[in-house]
C-alpha cells in the first residue's frame, strides 16, 4: 500500500482516512511504428503498396473533402475515441474534414484493427480502402501519421532533398531493410515548397530499423537528433503542406487567435467611456509582468500584451475589448475561448467575458450574454483560462474589465487568445513546476483540484514523480450528482494532455493519452473499478469535505522527463495539464458522437452603461473613447466605425 504522503499544490487539501488503493496502469507498452510492425511485409515499415508510387503528384489520388470514413467493429472503444480525437486535430489545424460514411459514399477509408499500423498512400482503392490501427497503434500521433499517408503523404526522410538534412547510416540498418530508406525523385513526389521538417509526424526516429549498432538516421543539425520521430501531433509544416496539397487553407474548427504583436490587434476593437481602457503595452509600471507569448524565451523584436489598469480608478470604471465577428461553421454550436490573464489588481476587480450574438444582418447591436466572470485575489502570474461558449449565429467575444472596490496597484492583463469550435477541457496549472521537478524525491505525489464532467461525474487527477518519468492517473470521486448518474460509469473516455504552451493553438504539439472506462473491469479486490466511489472507494477529506475516491487509472510512463524540454511543456516555470471526460458509448453502434454539452454558469452582473450602447465598431466615436498605446490604433478603430 502507498502511504498518504504527497505534495499539496492546489487548494484541494487531502487527508487520508484509509489506505488508498494503488493506481492501475493501462496495459499498453509504448512502441513506435517500425517496432509495432516488425515482421510485416510493408514498404518503409507501414505503407501498403498498390501499383503506384506517385500519389502525391497525381490529382486522381486526392480524396474529395469531406473524406468519408468508417470505424470497424473490431476496433476497441478506446481506439475509436482516439481516432475521432485525431480527426479533430485535422479539423483544427488544416482544411481537411471527415464525415461518417453513408450508402452514397462508394469510396471511403475503412479504419480497422488489423495487425500493425499501416495505410496506402493517397486515394488509390475503389470502395473500402483499409487503414489499420492495430494493437499498440491507438496514439493520436500514430493515427495522424497513417491518415496523412492515406491523404497522400510519404515519409519525411523519403524526400528527394533529404540528404541535405540527414545522413542515412546504411551499415546500421537491419539486413534486408535498406529499401525502407529509399528517397523519391522530384518527378514522383513533391514537397509543396515546404522546408525539410525535423518536427514532422511523418519523420521516423533516429533508430528506425536499427540492427543495434547505432542510429540509422543522423540529422545534419545535431540539436534535432532527438527531435525526429515525434508522435505528439502534426507539425506546423505538416499542415501547411497538407493544405497546399489539397489547395485550401481555411480551418474547419479554428476561429481566431491573437497575441497582440501587431498594431491591428487582430481586428479587435477597444473602447471605454473615458480616457482610459485597454492598452497595448510592453510592460506595466510597478508590476513585474511581461508578455506571455515569449515568456522565458529570447525574442528578436518587441512583444506586447493588453492591460487594463485599475490603479487610481473609481469603482465601476470599465473598458471593453471586442473580437472580430465570427460565424460558427460546424453543426455542433459549441465553441471554446482560451486565453491567458495576469491579475495584479484588487480582489474585487472584475473581468467579465460576454458574447454579443447577432440575429441577422440587420441587427447591428447584437444581444449580450455573460459567459464567465473572474473575481478572485490577484495571482501575479499568467494563468490559462477556458470559457465554454454556445453561439448559434455570428458573434463577438467581449472582454469587459471593471474596477471594483478597494485600492489597486495593477489591473488585468490579457495575452494569447484562441477561439475554436471545440469543447473546453478542465485545466490544472501547476505553479513553479520546474522547481518541484528538480527538488522532488521519487514517488512524490500531487493531486489536482476536483472536476465535474458535463454529465456530473466528479474526478481527480494524480501526478507521481519518478527519477526519469512522470505518471498521470485519474480516479472517480463521489459528488453531488451521484444519485442521478449511471453506475458503473461505463464507456467514458478520459483524456489528459500535457499542454504544449505555444501561443497559437494550431501550432501546438501536446502530449496526449486516453483510456476508456470499461464496465467489465473488476479489480483484485473484487470490486468494479468504475462503480460508484461510495461503494468501492477510499474515504478521504478534501478541503472541508469528506468524499470517497475510487481506483485511479492511467499511464505509468505518461511522459519522460527528458521530453519535457522538447516543446513548451514548461513555460514561466509552470506546467499545464488538460483533462476531458467524454461519453463515447454511442460509438458502439455509430461512427460519430452527439454534440457535446455546454455547461453554463449562473452569473449575475449589471450591464455597464457603455456596454448597453452596442459594439465598439458601431458606437459613436465621439461618445466612446477609442484607446490604444498608439495613435494609429485610435485612427484604425475610428475608421472602422466610420466605414461601418
Amino acid at each position: 500500500m502507498h502511504s498518504c504522503a504527497f505534495l499539496v499544490l492546489s487548494s484541494a487539501l487531502v487527508f487520508c482516512l484509509a489506505s488508498p488503493m494503488p493506481p492501475a496502469d493501462v496495459d499498453e507498452e509504448w512502441k513506435d511504428i517500425p517496432d509495432i510492425n516488425k515482421g510485416l511485409n510493408l514498404r518503409e515499415g507501414d505503407i501498403m503498396m498498390h501499383n503506384q508510387r506517385s500519389a502525391i503528384l497525381g490529382n486522381q489520388y486526392r480524396w474529395n473533402i469531406p473524406v468519408p470514413f468508417e470505424l470497424s467493429v473490431n476496433l476497441s472503444m478506446n481506439y475509436k475515441g482516439v481516432i475521432l480525437r485525431a480527426l479533430e486535430q485535422f479539423r483544427l489545424k488544416s482544411c481537411i474534414d471527415f464525415k461518417s460514411r453513408t450508402e452514397d459514399d462508394i469510396s471511403y477509408i475503412s479504419v480497422e484493427s488489423r495487425e500493425g499500423c499501416w495505410s496506402y498512400v493517397g486515394h488509390i482503392v475503389a470502395g473500402a480502402q483499409t487503414l489499420s490501427i492495430g494493437n499498440g497503434c491507438g496514439v493520436k500521433g500514430i493515427v495522424e501519421h497513417e491518415f496523412l499517408h492515406a491523404l497522400g503523404f510519404w515519409h519525411e526522410q523519403s524526400r528527394y532533398d533529404r540528404d541535405d538534412y540527414v545522413t542515412i547510416n546504411f551499415k546500421n540498418i537491419i539486413t534486408g531493410y535498406a529499401n525502407n530508406f529509399d528517397k523519391y525523385s522530384e518527378n514522383l513526389t513533391t514537397t509543396q515548397d515546404t522546408p525539410y521538417d525535423y518536427y514532422s509526424v511523418m519523420h521516423y526516429d533516429k533508430n528506425a530499423f536499427s540492427n543495434g549498432n547505432g542510429s540509422t538516421i543522423i540529422t545534419k543539425r545535431s540539436e534535432f537528433q532527438d527531435v525526429i520521430g515525434q508522435r505528439l501531433d502534426m507539425s506546423e509544416y505538416d499542415t501547411i503542406e497538407l493544405n497546399k496539397l489539397y489547395k485550401c487553407n481555411s480551418s474547419i474548427s479554428f476561429l481566431d487567435h491573437c497575441s497582440f504583436d501587431d498594431e491591428s490587434l487582430c481586428q479587435m476593437s477597444v473602447c471605454s467611456a473615458a480616457d482610459y481602457g485597454w492598452q497595448r503595452v510592453e510592460s506595466v509600471s510597478g508590476i513585474s509582468v511581461t508578455d506571455h507569448t515569449y515568456l522565458g524565451k529570447e525574442q528578436n523584436g518587441t512583444s506586447f500584451f493588453m492591460h487594463f489598469s485599475t490603479k487610481g480608478r473609481n469603482e465601476g470604471d470599465a473598458a471593453r475589448m471586442e473580437s472580430m465577428t465570427m460565424t460558427p461553421k460546424r453543426d455542433c454550436k459549441v465553441q471554446c475561448l482560451q486565453f491567458y490573464y495576469y491579475h495584479s489588481g484588487n480582489e474585487s476587480d472584475q473581468l467579465n467575458i460576454w458574447i454579443r450574438e447577432y440575429q441577422n444582418e440587420a441587427d447591428n447591436r447584437g444581444t449580450l450574454r455573460l459567459m464567465d466572470q473572474i473575481i478572485e485575489p490577484p495571482g501575479n502570474y499568467w494563468k490559462l483560462h477556458h470559457v465554454p461558449l454556445n453561439a448559434n449565429k455570428t458573434f463577438q467575444v467581449v472582454f469587459e474589465a471593471r474596477k471594483g472596490a478597494g485600492n489597486s496597484s495593477g489591473g488585468f492583463s490579457l495575452d494569447d487568445i484562441n477561439i475554436s469550435e471545440t469543447e473546453c477541457p478542465h485545466t490544472w496549472q501547476i505553479r513553479d513546476f520546474e522547481k518541484v521537478l528538480n527538488n522532488s524525491v521519487s514517488g512524490t505525489r500531487m493531486y489536482s483540484p476536483l472536476y465535474y464532467s458535463s454529465e456530473g461525474y466528479r474526478f481527480q487527477a494524480l501526478l507521481i514523480f519518478y527519477q526519469n518519468y512522470l505518471s498521470v492517473y485519474v480516479g472517480l470521486v463521489s459528488g453531488a450528482y451521484d444519485d442521478q448518474l449511471q453506475w458503473p460509469c461505463q464507456w467514458r473516455q478520459i483524456t489528459f494532455q500535457i499542454l504544449d504552451q505555444n501561443p497559437h493553438i494550431q501550432k501546438r504539439m501536446s502530449s496526449e493519452k486516453s483510456f476508456t472506462t470499461d464496465p467489465t473491469l473488476v479489480s483484485s479486490y473484487g470490486r468494479n473499478d468504475w462503480d460508484n466511489p461510495r461503494n468501492n472507494g477510499t474515504r478521504v477529506v478534501i478541503g472541508n469535505e469528506t468524499v470517497y475516491v475510487g481506483i485511479f487509472w492511467g499511464y505509468q510512463y505518461a511522459i519522460m522527463k527528458e521530453d519535457l524540454t522538447k516543446r513548451e511543456f514548461i513555460k514561466g516555470g509552470d506546467i499545464i495539464l488538460l483533462f476531458t471526460m467524454q461519453d463515447i458509448s454511442g460509438l458502439r453502434q455509430k461512427y460519430s458522437l452527439p454534440c457535446p454539452k455546454v455547461t453554463l454558469k449562473n452569473l449575475k452582473t449589471s450591464f455597464d452603461a457603455a456596454v448597453k450602447q452596442g459594439p465598439c465598431a458601431t458606437s459613436d466615436c465621439l461618445g466612446i473613447f477609442c484607446t490604444s498605446s498608439t495613435s494609429s490604433l485610435i485612427l484604425l478603430v475610428c475608421l472602422r466605425l466610420l466605414v461601418n
